[in-house]
């Protein structure tokens, strides 16, 4: 288990557009590129074996730009196919923000980074008091009835809160942004009321008959 004392000033980190981890939550990985095996390779030889996941800002200054929050993960599962890719599980241990980018010799990217303004993130699971289940529930049955998607939905109707709301931010087809939003959300109730919004928004750009009333 990382510690606070153990986070590093420079973290690797794997820009990846659309990809959500979010604190004590976990996100599936197909490591294939060379300098993302090596990036892999060389987080397993550290003691806290975290890789930082952060998204591409284009519109911020050119195709490199980064994000200014981003969110590490520590390699908690890996198995290695017979071509030599990398199928990975990232468990998030805390988010962070990105001071500056580090030159050296690696081929995959590294940052100077910040840990404070994040604590709650590697303390226990958020509880969100004015979580109004039910209505999340009807919304996401018009959202995936929508799209044509189907799930296991008493599985969704028993799932912790933290689980449910981050597990739906990770999962549903969102744009970046709106992925950025929800990872830079400050709290577990914030999360909650943007995934809502951002629900609401997707079937008001739909048919009439899936208008919010």
């Amino acid at each position: 288990m990382v510690k606070a004392v153990d986070l590093p000033e420079t973290l690797p980190v794997f820009p990846l557009p659309g990809a959500l981890l979010l604190p004590r939550s976990r996100l599936p990985l197909h490591i294939f590129e060379p300098r993302y095996l090596q990036m892999f390779e060389d987080a397993l030889k550290t003691s806290g074996r975290l890789i930082g996941m952060i998204q591409p800002n284009p519109g911020r200054g050119g195709e490199k730009a980064l994000y200014a929050i981003g969110c590490a993960g520590r390699v908690t599962q890996f198995s290695e196919t017979e071509d030599g890719r990398y199928l990975v599980t990232l468990t998030g241990i805390s988010r962070y923000r990105v001071i500056e980018e580090v030159s050296g010799f690696t081929p995959y990217r590294r940052c100077k980074v910040r840990w404070d303004g994040f604590e709650r993130d590697m303390g226990p699971t958020e509880q969100d008091a004015g979580f109004d289940r039910p209505r999340l529930m009807k919304l996401l049955e018009r959202y995936f009835s929508a799209r044509g998607l189907s799930t296991d939905w008493e599985t969704l109707r028993e799932a912790e809160d933290e689980l449910l709301i981050n597990s739906l931010s990770m999962l549903l087809d969102l744009e970046p942004e709106d992925k950025q939003a929800l990872l830079e959300a400050p709290s577990l109730a914030t999360r909650r009321e943007t995934l809502i919004t951002l629900i609401e928004f997707a079937l008001r750009g739909g048919s009439s008959e899936e208008m919010i009333q």
